[in-house]
């Protein structure tokens, strides 16, 4: 969020075209991956697309059940 700031007047669709996106933006995506991927393992993911499966697994283990409609018991 703070390397965005330095690209106020872009908008998000700019600054995130693949063939041009800032190098100091792309920096501070790769450290921020970099800190995702040592938190979560000791080694750094594959891809990009390994490392968005492994946290959509998680998030869907750590959400299981908390979206269950309780059922209302007749009387």
């Amino acid at each position: 969020m703070d390397v965005r700031k330095h690209f106020e007047e872009n908008s998000l669709d700019e600054l995130y075209k693949v063939k041009s996106m800032p190098a100091l933006l792309v920096k501070a995506h790769d450290d921020l991956n970099k800190a995702v991927d040592t938190t979560y393992r000791s080694q750094s993911f594959a891809s990009e697309a390994k490392r968005m499966e492994f946290l959509f697994e998680l998030y869907e283990e750590y959400t299981a059940g908390i979206f269950i409609k309780e059922k209302k018991i007749k009387k």
